[in-house]
């Protein structure tokens, strides 16, 4: 017992010792358990039929879109989750603040992305507290990188979650997003990115409406009209519930820091994007231009 606790309040004196920066692998080292299953190879399921058609069926997000805006970037992620070919959860939350000038969007199992946002959380604010100081932009992506790595092998059987980050770097003015694959990544993406299974629809509606420098007002605009583009083809991806007021989670994170907009702004502008589509279907159009 007198090698566990030091005698301060109690505290184990493995918390009173660390100085290792990270929080990940200060927790791998003391108690591993505490990690998401299938981090780090912890737990991971036998393989077998069962098991895989238990992860087949288990909640899935999509879709998260982000643009850069004027001063900063945008974020916004729809609400459905999926189980196979089952809408298991109508008002799921994708998009997190991860910090004062970042946050983070999931695709992929529901339960071990809002895992592995808590620990990304508390990887940064832990650092900060162990520095004194916050880490870039940066290298904010990088550890999420290394996170995401050390979740290759649970990915490997199925159990993969792949996240956006985005946020405003203080050292360069500007609002900036990151990409990740199973490995780890991380790629930096230019204007506007967006991930999960409507992704595709998402990027090509961004690729029509968004233009440079645009107000942050104009950029949460232009990914909303993405994620009502990408609800119309892809049968996972959610859009505006006008009857039980569920519309998307929205962020903008600037010089200011971050805010999520009020359930009220939010329904704001999906009512819009609704009253817009009654009148043009498929959304609105791009003007060509010369040159």
């Amino acid at each position: 017992m007198g090698e566990f606790f030091d005698g301060t309040a109690g505290q184990p004196a493995a918390f009173m010792t660390a100085r290792v920066p990270s929080f990940t692998d200060f927790l791998a080292g003391y108690q591993p358990d505490l990690l998401p299953v299938g981090f780090r190879g912890r737990g991971l399921p036998g393989g077998d039929g069962a098991a895989n058609e238990v992860i087949k069926n288990l909640p899935h997000a999509t879709t998260i879109v982000a643009a850069v805006c004027e001063r900063g970037v945008v974020m916004a992620g729809d609400r459905r989750a999926t189980a196979g070919n089952m809408i298991s959860k109508r008002d799921v939350e994708k998009v997190f603040r991860s910090d004062e000038f970042s946050a983070i969007g999931m695709a992929g199992v529901a339960s071990i992305g809002l895992e592995f946002i808590r620990l990304f959380q508390v990887e940064l604010e832990h650092y900060e507290k162990m520095e004194g100081r916050s880490l870039s932009l940066e290298g904010k992506a990088n550890r999420l990188g290394a996170m995401v790595r050390g979740n290759l092998g649970a990915a490997m059987q199925g159990l993969a979650m792949i996240p956006l980050f985005a946020g405003y770097d203080e050292e360069n003015a500007v609002g900036r997003i990151f990409s990740y694959d199973v490995a780890g990544g991380p790629y930096e993406e230019h204007r506007f990115y967006s991930i999960g299974s409507g992704s595709v629809f998402a990027k090509s509606a961004l690729k029509k409406l968004y233009s440079d420098g645009m107000s942050a007002t104009d950029a949460t605009l232009a990914c909303v009209q993405a994620l009502y583009d990408a609800a119309d083809d892809d049968s996972a991806t959610g859009g505006p519930d006008l009857t039980r007021r569920i519309f998307p989670v929205i962020t903008i994170i600037t010089d200011d820091g971050f805010r999520r907009l009020t359930d009220a702004e939010s329904a704001e502008i999906a009512q819009h994007v609704v009253d817009e589509r009654m009148r043009l279907p498929d959304g609105p159009l791009a003007a060509l231009r010369n040159g």
